[in-house]
């Protein structure tokens, strides 16, 4: 019978995988924070100011709320290259349509479209990592799929500004070309999603039986531990779980000064007294160097087989970045500082959705992690809007980040409490959530 090496069975589902699903997201966030550049000479053009810049910045995570459980439950109905697919194209076509904004009011309604289309792709990404790999590798293949966040904008930033420099090319406005040239690849990525991205092992021909065989088995063994810690296997078992509820606020905390600071920081380093280009350049060096900390936080995570103090430790570097940035507002030193926070809001990411992932089962992990997603980017709106709002009323950017501190801060605290520590003799078998109040079996 055939040896399966576990490791290089790892490394060749990480090798055909990853890349695709880096990809994808490298294109869905670009399209998410474009209008972070779009805004330095959008605003002016259409009539808007930074409030509503930034309320209209935010309600794509409305959007992206309401529909975000039912998408992920039809994904994991027709399975994820079908509704992957179809939420590429059909945010393509509503990311190329931000040309046509004139005013608040429409540039609010694109935004809650663009967010109601892209619904459902982030979790239904870490849903499929679940049907290929084993729980004990979550966190590291969560940590560097997410290097696409930082790829996105340490690659979209110049590329953008780049791209606002066709200002006045065929009589279109630089911010409506760099809508146009992002959001064409969206719609043709569902091409490339149906020749690459498989629903499950059984589907490809580049794993032996055998190693379909030991997958399976493994895969099955982690669902077996999931239900015999008594966690939700069904929609309304995952419903009704408030410590589902208690982990979307969780993550919250992370999204609220991920997305707060990333529809912000191109305007929070120009006023710094950078160029245009300088500007987009300066913009990925916090997102470089956040990268490099998630995946090193993912990977002891997974080493140390620990996850709360993970969590814990990375809020606390989020909000202690985040504050310093606020009081040295206006810069290089600011600068520096958000770079600080990134490494924290983006290194809590993948321990905290590796803890959550690794404790529901069947349908209920598609509604589970769905909602943790869904609360989480509730965040996605109180961050830009508090941004937007400081600016209004300080005419500066340090009282929102003042605010996102406090939320980074919040979310530590709640982890403190929620999360628990199960030690079994000396040896330490990991995190479990139940509620502190819940007994033991």
């Amino acid at each position: 019978m055939e040896q399966v090496s576990e490791k290089k069975l790892m490394k060749k589902i990480t090798f055909r995988l990853l890349p695709v699903i880096m990809g994808l997201y490298v294109l869905a966030y670009i399209d998410r924070v474009n209008v972070g550049f779009a805004a330095l000479t959008m605003n002016k053009d259409i009539g808007i100011d930074a409030y509503t810049y930034g309320v209209g910045a935010g309600i794509f995570f409305l959007g992206y709320f309401i529909f975000e459980i039912p998408s992920n439950i039809m994904l994991a109905k027709v399975g994820a290259k079908k509704w992957i697919a179809r939420i590429f194209f059909t945010w393509g076509i509503i990311s190329s349509g931000m040309v046509f904004v004139q005013g608040a009011n429409s540039f609010y309604i694109m935004r809650f479209l663009l967010g109601a289309a892209e619904a459902g792709f982030f979790p239904g990404i870490i849903l499929y990592l679940t049907f290929w790999f084993p729980a004990s590798y979550r966190a590291r293949i969560i940590a560097e799929f997410m290097i696409a966040i930082p790829i996105a904008l340490a690659v979209g930033a110049p590329v953008s500004m780049w791209i606002m420099q066709l200002d006045g090319a065929l009589g279109v406005k630089g911010w409506q070309w760099l809508f146009i040239c992002e959001g064409v690849p969206s719609i043709l990525a569902p091409l490339a999603i149906w020749k690459l991205l498989p629903n499950n092992p059984n589907e490809v021909s580049w794993l032996t039986d055998a190693e379909k065989g030991w997958l399976v088995n493994a895969l099955v063994s982690d669902r077996e531990k999931v239900g015999n810690a008594r966690t939700d296997s069904t929609v309304g078992m995952a419903l009704a779980n408030p410590i589902v509820w208690m982990f979307g606020l969780m993550f919250m905390a992370t999204t609220a000064a991920n997305i707060g600071l990333a529809m912000f920081i191109p305007q929070i380093i120009k006023e710094v007294g950078f160029s245009s280009m300088q500007t987009g350049f300066i913009t990925s060096i916090p997102y470089i160097i956040g990268c490099a900390g998630m995946v090193a936080i993912g990977y002891s995570s997974d080493r140390t087989k620990e996850r709360k103090w993970h969590i814990i430790g990375s809020l606390l570097i989020a909000a202690i970045g985040l504050g310093t940035a606020g009081y040295f507002g206006g810069s290089i030193v600011s600068i520096a500082a958000l770079a600080i926070a990134t490494i924290g809001f983006l290194g809590a990411k993948s321990p905290l959705l590796s803890l959550a992932a690794g404790k529901m089962a069947g349908l209920g992990a598609a509604t589970g992690i769905a909602i943790i997603n869904s609360v989480a980017n509730l965040g996605g709106f109180v961050g830009p809007w508090a941004i937007g709002l400081s600016k209004k009323v300080t005419t500066n950017f340090s009282g929102g980040l003042y605010g996102l501190a406090m939320i980074a801060f919040l979310g530590a605290v709640l982890t403190l409490i929620v999360v628990r520590i199960r030690t079994k003799g000396p040896e330490k078998v990991g995190d479990n959530f139940e509620p502190v109040t819940a007994v033991k079996p």
